[in-house]
């Protein structure tokens, strides 16, 4: 591929080499390094002029030092005469802040949007939104890759009776997400509803469908405190579920959720790799990772070569 330059953030390395892998080519030479003062400092080592930078940058670990790390990448290549900078970010950060659910609450994502475009991003591609309307708060072009095509491919490869299974959404904003799943299996969904008191703590849930001698599969876009499907995979169980397992694009795993996991009775909680997992995984042997790493590089080498990214909604690259 030629007029690419492909570069890392700090964020996820294993990630953004998987991607240099898939498509052949080197990562790009940048050097981040903090000053004593914790300011970010980036170095970008090799010419960019006239060339389309691509930056990969996940939302997670040190959250705001990789946004500002970002930024400083995106604007750096942006001034030393790139063609176009598109930032790679497979989980978008302050995506759950999406709407004004209170009185003085900001729109902290629509912000984060605002300091992409203003330090100098042409195109962003991310993939499963917390919210796709986020996509809306950009003035530029923002693909929203999905998981669910490798979700799919996992469950048909490692769930023996899944034809039999159940697809259930721990909360109504996933039953989009949820029926679109099982729609492509041809097997029934179900849904909690769930109330909260107050931030990422649940106070009731109600099972709608039913989940007696089934197989269920939990499917959500991120999980952090994991209290919601550790609460969910109780209410499946105690309605005669008899497996549980958790699928989930983003495993954010923050606060005491490996304990949780490791205390609840899922089969396995399976995860995509838009957020490191390895030191997840040494405390946790329930959690299992799908690469999504050829879809993020699968939909770079469409968009360089001018080419429709949306085939990649319903298929996993080969």
């Amino acid at each position: 591929m030629p007029n690419v330059v492909l570069f890392s953030g700090s964020s996820h390395q294993e990630l953004s080499q998987r991607v240099a892998d898939r498509l052949g080519l080197e990562l790009g030479k940048v050097v981040t390094k903090k000053f004593s003062n914790q300011e970010t400092s980036v170095e970008i080592g090799e010419s960019v002029r006239g060339e389309d930078v691509y930056i990969i940058q996940s939302g997670c670990g040190e959250i705001n030092d990789n946004i500002m790390e970002l930024l400083i990448m995106i604007n750096a290549c942006k001034i030393a005469s790139a063609s176009s900078v598109t930032a790679v970010i497979p989980c978008f950060p302050y995506a759950r802040q999406d709407k004004k659910d209170k009185s003085r609450a900001p729109i902290s994502a629509k912000l984060v949007a605002n300091m992409l475009s203003v330090a100098g991003a042409d195109h962003i591609i991310t993939m499963d939104l917390h919210a796709s309307q986020i996509q809306g708060f950009f003035n530029i072009p923002v693909d929203n890759l999905y998981a669910e095509p490798v979700v799919l491919q996992w469950i048909k490869e490692n769930i023996a009776d899944w034809k039999e299974c159940i697809i259930v959404s721990p909360d109504a904003g996933g039953a989009k997400r949820v029926t679109s799943i099982a729609d492509r299996l041809n097997v029934e969904f179900a849904l909690i509803h769930k109330e909260r008191k107050k931030a990422n703590e649940v106070d009731r849930m109600v099972l709608v469908g039913d989940v007696k001698d089934r197989v269920a599969i939990l499917v959500d876009d991120m999980a952090d405190t994991c209290g919601t499907i550790c609460h969910a995979a109780d209410k499946l169980l105690s309605a005669g579920a008899t497996k549980v397992y958790a699928i989930l694009t983003h495993g954010i795993f923050s606060g005491p959720a490996i304990s949780r996991i490791n205390n609840a009775a899922f089969e396995a909680v399976v995860v995509t790799n838009t957020i490191p997992q390895e030191d997840k995984m040494k405390h946790c042997p329930k959690i299992q990772v799908i690469d999504v790493s050829m879809i993020l590089a699968e939909a770079i080498r469409r968009t360089h070569n001018g080419e429709s990214v949306s085939y990649l909604f319903s298929h996993v690259p080969l």
